[in-house]
């Protein structure tokens, strides 16, 4: 029996179908819902029933699934295609099911999906009018159509066999006028849908804004693969384009025009996961290429299965590569079917490369190339002997409150590095240029003192530096100290590169930087970011700890990226004189503690012991500070380093 008449003699037997899969309930019509149990117990009226005004159709109330019989086949069975529906009830009643529904019966299953204010809605892509046409009169023209598509051997031209003509419904109106402005067309007419088709005019000769009108509402071609496809569904740009795939033996979409895209993911995807991935095949253009970007980041969203695939390759669209070169536009539109295993197989190539055993040349690597350059020392022997050796690669943070000296102690670091010939990058967020350099230099000041058993009051503060109307009240023997304390820094200056920065150095700058200056000097840098709260926000809107996280995170990932030391200074938050540095002062800041390798707090020697005063620990000079590991990833951990720091002269002194 034919596909129509089949359906026509099946559905009547609902009833029958009810009565033998599930139990009455209380009420007329009324039955255990078969699919959400609703309607169980003596007592309880069933929320299924068969609709008494049209009894070929049913309604549960409780889980809301209503249909006709082969709906509630589909749905009990798990069958989702309505012809396998269809058949399945044909062998429940002894009726065998010959050929595969009409082009007008998809029409019709379409139109009671479309939405009713989509129709006759659609405007003409070239005209900008809107045409309207009704049901009954736009079926007794498509099959006025059909029966002239022999005058026409456009379609066989572009490759269309009759056979798929005939599925698809295609027809030829060889006095073609809706909307061509008064001209006469031999036109294809090709139907969508009950509501629409579209117009190809068959004269080779026609301008590009006389080939195509379409009429009726924007229906996609075969939409309904959507959920009767078994095999990845293509979706292409024009309606010929997905003859051209369901030619070849794929199963394919016409969208129509670009402009439908919106449509088409409103009015179809965000209603009913499709029932295969699809595969987007759009123009080879650049109108196509945006078109595809757009669809593909909406289907991500949706959480839908697709890919990306050119079956035409260099040609422009499916249709020209099917004319051009048919079998291999078939076996193109064929390898689409492995498009799966094939994403499948990549991804576990990618997760096989996770494996250690994938690594291990690259580990062996790094050691050899480590062996030059196994650390970077700090210039601080006894530190360098707690950081076993030095500075690795990694997350360094120097966590203190304001005024115990962390930016002048790391800034001592960095130039005792840059004195051992290794670069080292500042990024300067709060202090100018100038401010730094005199710093280095007051203390080398101090230094030359220190080693020339000179008198301490000719050593220079920072002020004593940069004000240059000082030197005239300064002796012969205290300007010939500062010469060779700018002396001594020129020696080593070149290896240090200051980038200041007002709120406009983040940590993608760092990023920027760090690779110019590997570029440029073929050298790995020391990296100080001075300080880590004050690095520009990722994104304004979110709170100054969560702007952190993110900073922390990134310069770790700097660290391992460049493989080099990054050392950051950090403030600490809601702490006193009086009280010991620790891992509880930094949660404040944001996720120091997690994402660091290496954290140091800096405090005054004694605090939180009794008997401290804060005032005797600062007014020392010396002051007394020490340096406290809170972590070490790769080392012991709640050691203490002391120092003499001398805050006049920016020096700091182990002991």
């Amino acid at each position: 029996m034919d596909y129509n008449r089949a359906r026509e003699e099946l559905k009547p037997r609902l009833k029958d179908y009810v009565e033998s899969i599930t139990s009455k309930s209380k009420g007329a019509n009324m039955y255990v819902c078969p699919i959400c149990g609703s309607g169980t117990g003596h007592n309880h009226t069933g929320a299924f029933s068969i609709d008494k005004s049209n009894p070929n159709r049913f309604k549960c109330f409780s889980c809301g699934l209503s249909g006709d019989l082969f709906d509630l086949i589909g749905a009990v069975e798990n069958i989702t295609d309505p012809l396998e529906q269809l058949k399945r009830a044909g062998e429940l009643y002894g009726i065998t099911i010959e050929g595969r529904p009409t082009a007008e019966e998809d029409f019709r299953e379409v139109a009671q999906n479309q939405p009713k204010n989509e129709r006759y809605t659609h405007m003409d892509i070239h005209t900008n009018t809107y045409t309207h046409t009704d049901t009954e009169t736009n079926l007794a023209y498509y099959r006025e159509c059909q029966s002239h598509l022999q005058e026409t051997d456009y379609h066989l031209k572009r490759g269309i066999s009759q056979q798929t003509a005939n599925r698809f419904m295609l027809g030829y109106d060889s006095q073609y006028t809706k909307s061509t402005g008064g001209a006469v067309w031999q036109a294809l007419i090709i139907p969508t849908g009950y509501y629409s088709y579209v117009a190809r005019n068959t004269d080779p000769q026609a301008d590009s804004k006389s080939r195509y009108r379409k009429t009726g509402q924007a229906t996609p071609l075969n939409s309904k693969a959507l959920q009767t496809a078994t095999k990845p569904i293509f979706i292409v740009e024009g309606e010929i384009d997905a003859l051209s795939i369901i030619e070849a033996g794929g199963e394919a979409i016409g969208l129509g025009s670009t402009a439908n895209i919106d449509l088409f993911i409103n009015n179809y995807l965000k209603k009913q996961k499709p029932a295969q991935p699809l595969v987007i095949a759009l123009d080879n253009d650049e109108k196509g290429q945006t078109a595809t970007e757009k669809l593909e980041k909406a289907l991500a969203e949706l959480g839908l299965a697709y890919y990306i695939y050119n079956p035409a390759g260099e040609h422009k669209d499916a249709n020209e590569a099917l004319i051009a070169d048919r079998d291999t536009f078939i076996q193109a539109v064929a390898h689409a079917e492995h498009l799966e295993e094939e994403a499948l197989e990549a991804e576990r190539e990618e997760y096989l490369k996770t494996s250690s055993y994938s690594h291990l040349q690259e580990f062996i690597n790094g050691i050899a190339e480590s062996v030059n350059t196994p650390y970077i020392p700090t210039g601080f022997s006894k530190l360098d002997a707690v950081l076993d050796g030095g500075l690795y690669e990694g997350l360094y943070i120097v966590g203190a409150i304001s005024s115990l000296g962390k930016t002048t102690l790391v800034l001592q670091i960095a130039d005792q590095i840059a004195q051992a010939g290794t670069d080292v990058l500042i990024f300067s967020l709060e202090m100018a240029r100038t401010e730094l350099m005199s710093k280095s230099i007051s203390r080398l000041t101090l230094l030359d003192v220190l080693q020339n058993n000179g008198a301490l009051q000719d050593a220079k503060t920072t002020r004593g530096i940069t004000t240059g109307s000082r030197y005239k009240y300064y002796s012969d023997r205290e300007q010939e100290l500062i010469t060779r304390a700018i002396t001594a820094y020129g020696e080593y200056a070149g290896n240090i590169f200051i980038h200041e920065g007002i709120g406009d150095i983040g940590t993608a700058k760092v990023r920027e930087e760090i690779q110019k200056h590997i570029l440029f000097t073929g050298k790995k840098p020391v990296v100080l970011i001075d300080y880590i709260q004050i690095l520009a926000p990722a994104d304004i809107r979110a709170t100054d700890k969560q702007n952190t996280d993110k900073a922390v995170l990134e310069l770790k990932r700097i660290s391992r990226d460049f493989k080099l030391p990054v050392i950051g200074v950090s403030s600490v938050n809601r702490a006193s004189y009086n009280s010991k540095v620790s891992m509880e002062m930094l949660k404040e800041s944001g996720s120091l503690e997690f994402g660091s390798d290496v954290i140091f707090g800096l405090q005054l020697k004694g605090v939180g012991t009794s008997g401290f005063d804060v005032n005797t620990a600062k007014n020392k000079n010396p002051r007394e500070v020490e340096l406290v590991i809170l972590k070490n990833r790769n080392g012991s951990t709640g050691g203490t380093q002391s120092f003499e720091y001398y805050p006049m002269f920016n020096y700091f002194k182990e002991i």
